[in-house]
Protein backbone atom coordinates (compact mmCIF):
# COMPACT_ATOMS: atom_id res chain seq x y z
CA UNK A 1 0.00 0.00 0.00
CA UNK A 2 2.59 2.33 0.71
CA UNK A 3 4.19 1.21 -2.36
CA UNK A 4 1.25 2.43 -4.31
CA UNK A 5 0.53 5.59 -2.37
CA UNK A 6 4.54 6.86 -3.09
CA UNK A 7 4.33 6.39 -6.92
CA UNK A 8 1.04 8.61 -7.04
CA UNK A 9 2.99 11.21 -5.33
CA UNK A 10 4.94 12.58 -8.04
CA UNK A 11 1.97 12.83 -9.90
CA UNK A 12 -0.31 14.84 -7.13
CA UNK A 13 3.15 16.93 -7.36
CA UNK A 14 2.44 18.15 -10.70
CA UNK A 15 -0.95 18.20 -10.58
CA UNK A 16 -0.74 20.95 -8.01
CA UNK A 17 1.91 22.69 -9.54
CA UNK A 18 -0.30 23.09 -12.69
CA UNK A 19 -2.48 24.80 -10.49
CA UNK A 20 -5.37 23.59 -8.88
CA UNK A 21 -8.13 25.21 -10.35
CA UNK A 22 -7.39 24.20 -14.22
CA UNK A 23 -6.04 20.94 -13.18
CA UNK A 24 -9.28 20.57 -11.18
CA UNK A 25 -11.80 21.65 -14.29
CA UNK A 26 -9.50 18.86 -16.33
CA UNK A 27 -10.02 16.07 -14.02
CA UNK A 28 -13.76 17.00 -13.94
CA UNK A 29 -13.72 16.83 -17.84
CA UNK A 30 -11.77 13.87 -17.66
CA UNK A 31 -13.56 11.86 -15.52
CA UNK A 32 -17.19 13.02 -17.38
CA UNK A 33 -15.67 12.00 -20.56
CA UNK A 34 -14.89 8.70 -19.13
CA UNK A 35 -18.65 8.08 -17.64
CA UNK A 36 -20.04 8.80 -20.88
CA UNK A 37 -17.54 6.34 -22.73
CA UNK A 38 -18.12 3.78 -19.70
CA UNK A 39 -22.35 4.50 -20.38
CA UNK A 40 -22.00 4.08 -23.89
CA UNK A 41 -20.10 1.03 -23.92
CA UNK A 42 -23.16 -0.56 -21.28
CA UNK A 43 -25.83 0.81 -23.60
CA UNK A 44 -24.46 -0.44 -26.80
CA UNK A 45 -26.44 -3.60 -26.82
CA UNK A 46 -29.48 -2.14 -25.52
CA UNK A 47 -30.09 1.08 -26.96
CA UNK A 48 -27.82 2.22 -29.61
CA UNK A 49 -29.36 5.64 -29.62
CA UNK A 50 -28.26 6.79 -25.88
CA UNK A 51 -24.71 4.97 -27.23
CA UNK A 52 -24.30 7.80 -29.84
CA UNK A 53 -26.01 10.36 -27.61
CA UNK A 54 -22.72 9.52 -25.12
CA UNK A 55 -20.23 9.66 -28.11
CA UNK A 56 -21.49 13.23 -28.77
CA UNK A 57 -20.98 13.97 -25.06
CA UNK A 58 -17.79 12.70 -24.53
CA UNK A 59 -16.54 15.02 -27.83
CA UNK A 60 -17.69 17.70 -25.93
CA UNK A 61 -16.19 17.19 -22.58
CA UNK A 62 -12.88 15.96 -24.01
CA UNK A 63 -13.00 18.97 -26.17
CA UNK A 64 -14.03 21.09 -23.38
CA UNK A 65 -10.93 19.78 -21.46
CA UNK A 66 -8.73 20.56 -24.41
CA UNK A 67 -9.43 23.68 -24.37
CA UNK A 68 -9.13 24.74 -20.37
CA UNK A 69 -5.75 22.76 -20.70
CA UNK A 70 -4.32 25.52 -23.59
CA UNK A 71 -6.92 28.05 -21.65
CA UNK A 72 -4.61 27.47 -18.80
CA UNK A 73 -1.43 27.03 -20.45
CA UNK A 74 -1.41 30.52 -22.24
CA UNK A 75 -2.56 32.67 -18.39
CA UNK A 76 0.73 30.72 -16.89
CA UNK A 77 2.79 31.52 -19.51
CA UNK A 78 1.27 35.39 -18.96
CA UNK A 79 1.86 35.10 -15.78
CA UNK A 80 5.37 33.86 -15.91
CA UNK A 81 6.04 36.71 -18.27
CA UNK A 82 4.90 39.56 -16.01
CA UNK A 83 7.06 37.50 -13.11
CA UNK A 84 10.17 37.86 -15.18
CA UNK A 85 9.30 41.63 -16.69
CA UNK A 86 8.95 42.80 -12.95
CA UNK A 87 12.07 41.03 -11.70
CA UNK A 88 14.04 42.29 -14.63
CA UNK A 89 17.19 40.13 -15.34
CA UNK A 90 15.88 36.84 -14.36
CA UNK A 91 18.54 33.25 -14.39
CA UNK A 92 17.43 30.77 -16.91
CA UNK A 93 16.57 27.86 -14.71
CA UNK A 94 13.86 30.09 -12.85
CA UNK A 95 12.16 30.76 -16.92
CA UNK A 96 12.87 27.24 -17.30
CA UNK A 97 10.77 26.13 -14.31
CA UNK A 98 7.74 28.49 -15.11
CA UNK A 99 7.49 27.49 -18.76
CA UNK A 100 7.54 24.02 -16.95
CA UNK A 101 4.48 24.56 -14.67
CA UNK A 102 2.62 26.63 -17.38
CA UNK A 103 2.64 23.52 -19.93
CA UNK A 104 1.47 21.28 -17.06
CA UNK A 105 -2.15 22.02 -17.78
CA UNK A 106 -1.61 21.79 -21.40
CA UNK A 107 -0.10 18.54 -21.29
CA UNK A 108 -2.94 17.19 -18.91
CA UNK A 109 -5.65 18.28 -20.97
CA UNK A 110 -3.98 16.84 -23.98
CA UNK A 111 -3.91 13.43 -21.88
CA UNK A 112 -7.43 13.60 -21.12
CA UNK A 113 -8.35 14.03 -24.91
CA UNK A 114 -6.14 11.66 -26.25
CA UNK A 115 -8.08 8.77 -23.73
CA UNK A 116 -11.31 9.91 -24.22
CA UNK A 117 -10.26 10.01 -28.04
CA UNK A 118 -9.64 6.34 -28.03
CA UNK A 119 -12.67 5.16 -26.55
CA UNK A 120 -14.86 7.76 -28.97
CA UNK A 121 -13.29 5.60 -31.84
CA UNK A 122 -13.86 2.31 -30.03
CA UNK A 123 -17.82 3.23 -29.37
CA UNK A 124 -18.14 4.60 -32.94
CA UNK A 125 -16.69 1.37 -34.32
CA UNK A 126 -19.19 -1.19 -32.58
CA UNK A 127 -22.22 1.71 -32.80
CA UNK A 128 -24.15 0.43 -36.43
CA UNK A 129 -25.44 3.75 -37.57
Amino acid sequence: MNVFLMSLNPLVDRFNEGGSLFMSLILICFLLSLFFIIKGFLSLKKNEALSSKMIKLTVDSSLLGLVIGFLGSVLGLIQAFDSIQSMGNVDPAVFAGGLKVSLLTATFGLFSFIIARVGILILRSLVKE
